[in-house]
């Protein structure tokens, strides 16, 4: 008898429960517990109403970020100074350092000498940009990209810098970049999640990624980025133990959201609305996760493109395609992080490694979504967390030296989205050190990207503890000029 009111009680709630989500929703299938705007947080949150997103069309839909981890340096890439190797060792003028900070590495130097790039630099494309040696395939799509010399940044080391890359603060439990998206624009495919986290690393010096980099933080824990990995099971825990069957995982999520609709009706707490629709993406993503992960049957044409290591799971080159696909199914943020930029010494042989390692595979996404007719509403963008000192650290030899962290101005390029296409935008001094024209800070970047989605960046906000915060916390522009 207890069994049976148990179980009238189960089904009477989740019919109350189901009805509650069907509402407005027509013909919705009763096993889709996770629908879209429910999902990204407009369905379900005041903020997102008050926001009403999109704020004005956007000129995106969705934004693959390569992000090169432990700072590629400027000097050897995008940022050509040939006054460096003519100055080769001699001390960096205090005229132009001008008592800038340094890190705990090199502020103990007698002197700062100066060094220019091994690498051989020459102009490509209509913009005439100077591109460095080591990077050939991204000279062939520079009349594709925009690059941005002028970055800067507030933060010196490695974490802080990169967590305000990704967060708009320098400490953690922010929302990051892919969550804010999540819960203002959700997806556009409900099989699959908002944001999606792919990890590589190269053959250089690594700095650490951490899950807070693609942490939910104070925001619903669907907004959270979902990790895939190089592993048989591209996302963990995903898959039914063997002894289930697909029916019975159907059963039996649909009596775990009853009695978890019985607590949420109790304590009215958010999270346990969110562990439901987390429990529905993962069924759903049982079926959508094998396929698009799948790249037997990509042609050719694009594995050449791509180049041989893309068809091994967790290489740079791998997750570029994956990047592509899941770009194309509709998720809104996918986010790579490479590590292996971290060249505080053996940086000429070290970086032309990793480059190797991100060349072809990032002009290759390029091409590939060109080709597609994907690239104009999808935002592609390369770039790590500060730039490398236009003097060396420690010992220095011709062939031999190292860069520190120098945040005060460093490169990224942009393809795609609206952003405008081959253009070199800003400019440092002969030195290398310090920005002349159109600076741009990380606010500012997060920023445009937000307004290339749709997005007033002052007007996606939420709020926490009484306070509304935002992505760009209470800074930045819209660099328009960027902006086709």
């Amino acid at each position: 008898m207890e069994k049976e009111q148990l179980e009238q009680g189960l089904n009477h709630n989740r019919r109350k429960f189901l009805s509650k989500l069907s509402l407005g929703l027509g013909s919705a299938a009763l096993g889709s517990l996770l629908i879209p705007d429910l999902f990204s947080g407009k369905g379900n949150s005041e903020e997102a109403i008050m926001n009403a997103l999109p704020h004005f069309a956007p000129k995106a839909k969705r934004v693959i970020y390569l992000f090169q981890n432990g700072a590629p340096s400027q000097l050897e890439s995008f940022d050509y100074k040939p006054l460096l190797k003519s100055s080769y060792g001699m001390d960096l003028p205090e005229s132009i350092r001008m008592g800038q900070r340094l890190t705990g590495m090199t502020s103990g130097q007698d002197k700062f000498p100066l060094v220019g790039s091994f690498y051989d630099f020459q102009q490509y494309g209509e913009s005439r940009a100077w591109i460095s040696s080591i990077f050939p395939h991204t000279a062939g799509i520079v009349d594709d990209i925009c690059i941005v010399k002028s970055m800067h940044t507030e933060a010196i080391n490695h974490d802080p810098a990169l967590t305000f890359f990704q967060t708009g603060a320098q400490v953690g439990n922010r929302p990051s970049f892919g969550s804010w998206l999540s819960y203002g624009l959700g997806s556009e495919n409900s099989n699959l999640p908002a944001f999606c986290v792919l990890l590589s690393r190269g053959k250089g010096n690594g700095q650490g990624v951490y899950s807070k980099l693609w942490s939910n933080g104070f925001l619903d824990a669907t907004h959270q980025g979902v990790q895939f990995s190089n592993s048989e099971d591209p996302v963990l825990y995903l898959k039914d133990p063997k002894s289930m069957s697909r029916d019975e995982r159907r059963k039996m999520l649909d009596q775990i959201a009853a009695m978890n609709d019985i607590q949420y009706q109790e304590f009215n707490d958010p999270s346990i609305s969110a562990k439901i629709q987390q429990y529905e993406m993962a069924y759903r993503m049982q079926t959508a996760v094998p396929e698009i992960t799948d790249v037997s049957k990509e042609p050719d044409s694009i594995i050449k493109l791509y180049g041989p290591d893309c068809l091994v799971p967790g290489t740079y080159a791998a997750n570029c395609l994956l990047a592509r696909k899941l770009s194309e199914s509709g998720v809104r943020f996918v986010q790579l992080y490479h590590q292996g930029w971290d060249q505080h010494d053996n940086l000429p042989s070290q970086m032309a490694m990793q480059a190797k390692d991100v060349d072809q595979a990032s002009a290759a996404l390029i091409t590939d979504l060109k080709q597609r007719g994907l690239l104009d509403e999808t935002l592609v963008i390369w770039g790590g967390e500060f730039g490398r000192t236009n003097y060396c650290q420690g010992k220095i030899q011709q062939d031999n030296y190292g860069r520190d962290h120098h945040p005060r101005a460093f490169s990224i390029w942009m393809a795609g989205g609206g952003v405008k296409s081959g253009i070199v935008y800003g400019e440092t001094d002969e030195f290398g050190y310090n920005i002349t024209e159109n600076p741009v800070h990380v606010h500012d970047f997060q920023a445009t990207v937000l307004n290339l989605l749709g997005i007033d960046h002052e007007r996606l906000t939420y709020k926490h503890l009484g306070r509304r915060y935002r992505l760009t916390d209470v800074s930045g522009k819209v660099v328009k000029d960027l902006i086709a």
